[in-house]
């Protein structure tokens, strides 16, 4: 009998492990980032799959023709979606392709300015060498850099936008004569709009330096430094410069760029000044998807590390997430990531929030505090520039991220209303004091799941937050923020 019993055990156990490695592999992504129900990490499910009716309304406006939404906590991804369409026009005037390409979750988008985040990362692990000072001139280290005023502008000075470059070239790099090196020569010898250190201008400038930087500094073009210090010891397998053709079909289309007699761009970069600089080039020219993305930003919420693999120091991580433009309200800026942007980050800004946009229609927000990682990609630019803003959906993409947090449970709302208060939007302390005492009351009913007095209770901190907004304790945006996220955690007690 017990011959008999043996191998069917034996059986039993081998097909019982071959369903659990096969549901693991379900679950598990290629980056190493896990799927999860939301609930696993706290947060409600509702408010992000809200998000797909806000993208899908944004596509039937033309905002863009396509999209890939990924929200990612405690290194659980909890939302990966597609929508819309990767490539759909044959040109500047909206003739639609006889086979248009559907988006897929793996699309990898020209991600425009979030190279910048790259250059940045580059540019501090070389400063993890000791090759130099954030202090340093650049002429330091590229002397030609010290014509036309630039003697003392910074490294760091680049890195936050402060150097006093204007946003571009005075004339446009694809029209230099030369090749790569006789470009980046015609942009080292640009010239300053305001002395450095005085104003807060966005330069691409600054990142076509810094890029120059790198390889002066490492010896390697920087599409080269990049690939050995980043994406493969991160294993960021869609990530890279100048994609190879046989990509073509898992790239969103952008521009049809007849001005420069480009045609369709698909799969080559979309900025002319990188353009011109063969595709490589600090400011812009690092394609990438969402899930390798997400582990770019998971990295940066190990503080420089992932899966092993160091990729910046705590000393750098403590340096590219600190405020250096504190003299420039509004414009918090790390080294190369920016901070607390509530024009596309929403509620989930906050000082130690770090991200960036590109102009292709790309964002990427990382919130320390919320160990959340909000990634929208766009194709917004296909088949042209003259499109509606991104900023709206960015934002409600972010707001929905921070309402499957904050509207969790009534200790998380807690936590808003005291971010609200940091940011001056309630203003009120009596009133900040009933509405942390009506939440903790919701609390105490939640904890014994007495659906019905949460309900309850929940009513009435309404009333209370509608009374705060008609005697002008709260701001208009913390009140929807607040009105919102009272529906959604109601919701969750139905």
């Amino acid at each position: 009998m017990m011959k008999k019993v043996l191998p069917l055990l034996f059986m039993f156990i081998l097909l019982f492990s071959i369903f659990i490695s096969g549901a693991a592999s379900i679950y598990a992504s290629e980056s190493g980032l896990n799927t999860s129900d939301a609930h696993d990490v706290e947060m409600l499910q509702q408010p992000l799959d809200d998000i797909d009716l806000l993208i899908e309304n944004a596509i039937s406006e033309q905002v863009m023709p396509g999209a890939v939404v990924l929200v990612a906590r405690d290194e659980q991804i909890v939302k990966h979606e597609a929508y819309g369409y990767a490539a759909r026009y044959t040109d500047g005037d909206f003739t639609e392709m006889e086979n248009p390409i559907d988006m897929q979750e793996n699309t990898i988008f020209d991600t425009a300015s979030i190279s910048k985040l790259f250059t940045a990362t580059a540019i501090m692990t070389l400063w993890d060498e000791g090759l130099f000072e954030l202090d340093d001139p650049v002429a330091l280290y590229i002397p030609e850099f010290a014509t036309n005023g630039k003697e003392d502008v910074t490294i760091k000075q680049l890195l936050t936008h402060t150097s006093g470059f204007r946003a571009s070239t005075t004339v446009p790099v694809h029209e230099i004569e030369g090749d790569r090196e006789d470009r980046l020569d015609f942009v080292l010898n640009e010239t300053l709009e305001v002395p450095p250190g005085t104003r807060y201008l966005y330069s691409d400038v600054d990142f076509i330096t810094l890029g120059v930087l790198i390889e002066r500094l490492s010896g390697q073009r920087q599409d080269e430094y990049v690939a050995a210090n980043i994406t493969e010891p991160l294993q960021m397998n869609d990530t890279m410069y100048n994609p190879e053709a046989s990509l073509k079909e898992r790239i969103a289309a952008t521009e049809y760029q007849s001005n420069v007699n480009r045609g369709l761009v698909w799969g080559s970069v979309h900025d002319e000044k990188a353009w011109a600089l063969d595709g490589v080039a600090g400011h812009a020219g690092v394609f990438s998807s969402a899930e390798d993305l997400a582990v770019f930003g998971q990295m940066m919420l190990n503080e420089g590390s992932y899966q092993g693999e160091q990729i910046l120091s705590e000393e750098a991580f403590e340096l590219i997430t600190t405020n250096w433009n504190g003299a420039f309200p509004g414009q918090d800026q790390g080294l190369g990531w920016e901070l607390n942007q509530s024009w596309y980050m929403d509620d989930l800004a906050e000082q130690n929030t770090i991200g960036h946009t590109g102009y292709t229609g790309t964002s990427i927000v990382v919130s320390p505090n919320n160990q959340s990682i909000t990634i929208l990609l766009t194709n917004r630019v296909h088949p042209t520039r003259n499109t509606v803003s991104t900023n709206p959906t960015r934002r409600l993409v972010s707001e929905k991220t921070a309402s499957a947090i904050d509207a969790w449970n009534a200790e998380s709302m807690m936590s808003l209303v005291e971010r609200l208060v940091d940011r001056g939007e309630i203003t009120d302390t009596p009133a900040t004091q009933l509405l942390l005492t009506h939440l903790s009351a919701i609390s105490h009913f939640e904890s014994l799941d007495q659906a019905q007095k949460v309900r309850k209770h929940l009513q009435g901190f309404q009333t209370l937050v509608d009374f705060y907004k008609e005697n002008n304790s709260i701001t208009d945006n913390a009140y929807e923020t607040l009105r919102t996220d009272i529906e959604y955690l109601t919701g969750k007690w139905q």
